[in-house]
């Protein structure tokens, strides 16, 4: 088995610098982690907060930290840094070659939809935002890898794409078109998302809006790791 992982991202229309951050690192024991947040207000107040969450939980991941621990940490970090008067969200997904799992660990109100034996399931407990208090715990899902697992993590602009004119995003149902349609790839998955997201806000996207896809696949005959990024300047 080999992981594919994909983002797509976007930023509120009109603003200079997106409030979402996402960072990635390799773990200790063999694997990836991916650490996406999102900064309460928008452009550069959003991002310098996001960045913080980012940042601490990154650099508690690479010293072998565990992912539950790291977003308690991070939410308590920012609860200190700020007084508890800003809030971020926050997510964790990891492909954890250790415990042979792929972890999604969420102070996420919006959910995240999993894909497993050709079923999907959201991850949907209700949790909290990261900041507010210390002490705030995330939710964590833990399942083991295999062979078309693939996870659709996303901020929320994501499932408010559309709202304003009354036909808001069905995330579970688009990425149920994209499992019939054709094979797993994460970065059609991706692509195809934010695309619908943003054809719903009319071109100009009322929030910043991240998608980020990982998938297990079968493995292919070469030993390569490759990384591939396209970003506007």
């Amino acid at each position: 088995m080999e992981a594919h992982v994909a983002v797509a991202k976007v930023g509120k229309y009109a603003t200079p610098e997106s409030g979402d951050s996402l960072e990635m690192i390799e773990r200790p024991g063999g694997g990836l982690s991916f650490v996406l947040a999102d900064g309460q207000r928008s452009g550069k107040p959003a991002k310098a907060i996001s960045n913080v969450v980012t940042r601490k939980a990154i650099s508690l991941l690479s010293e072998g930290v565990r992912d539950g621990a790291a977003a308690r940490a991070a939410s308590d970090y920012l609860f200190t840094y700020r007084a508890g008067k800003v809030l971020a969200t926050l997510n964790i997904l990891s492909i954890d070659l250790e415990s042979r799992t792929m972890v999604v660990t969420r102070n996420n109100p919006a959910p995240v939809v999993l894909a497993r034996h050709g079923e999907l399931h959201l991850l949907e407990e209700p949790c909290e935002p990261v900041g507010a208090r210390r002490g705030v715990r995330p939710n964590i899902t833990e399942v083991s890898l295999e062979a078309g697992l693939a996870a659709v993590v996303f901020t929320d602009g994501l499932t408010h794409a559309g709202d304003r004119r009354g036909a808001g995003m069905d995330v579970r149902a688009h990425v149920w078109r994209l499992m019939e349609s054709g094979p797993l790839d994460p970065a059609v998955w991706a692509e195809s998302l934010l695309a619908q997201a943003v054809a719903l806000d009319d071109g100009r996207p009322v929030d910043d809006i991240s998608v980020l896809v990982a998938a297990i696949l079968p493995r292919q005959a070469d030993e390569m790791r490759r990384m591939t990024v396209r970003m506007p300047l």
